[in-house]
């Protein structure tokens, strides 16, 4: 896999994700599109609660994130 982002991008397509926001916030879901300004659209997102191991089901089914936003995306 290539260092550049929108190829890491690019292979994690229709892949389980964890993105970080500014807000420290975690969306947990599968990354089905994003653009150059790193907008991405989750499907089937869940938002993990700390201190909690279990599974919840999906909060939402399609969640867009602005690209201002993201700290970090986890493959």
């Amino acid at each position: 896999m290539s260092g550049r982002p929108l190829d890491v991008l690019e292979a994690s397509l229709g892949e389980r994700v964890t993105v970080r926001l500014k807000s420290g916030d975690e969306y947990v879901g599968d990354l089905a599109g994003y653009d150059q300004h790193m907008n991405l659209v989750l499907e089937d997102v869940t938002i993990p609660v700390e201190g909690e191991d279990e599974e919840e089901p999906p909060a939402e089914d399609t969640t867009i994130i602005r690209g201002d936003n993201v700290v970090s995306i986890t493959p």
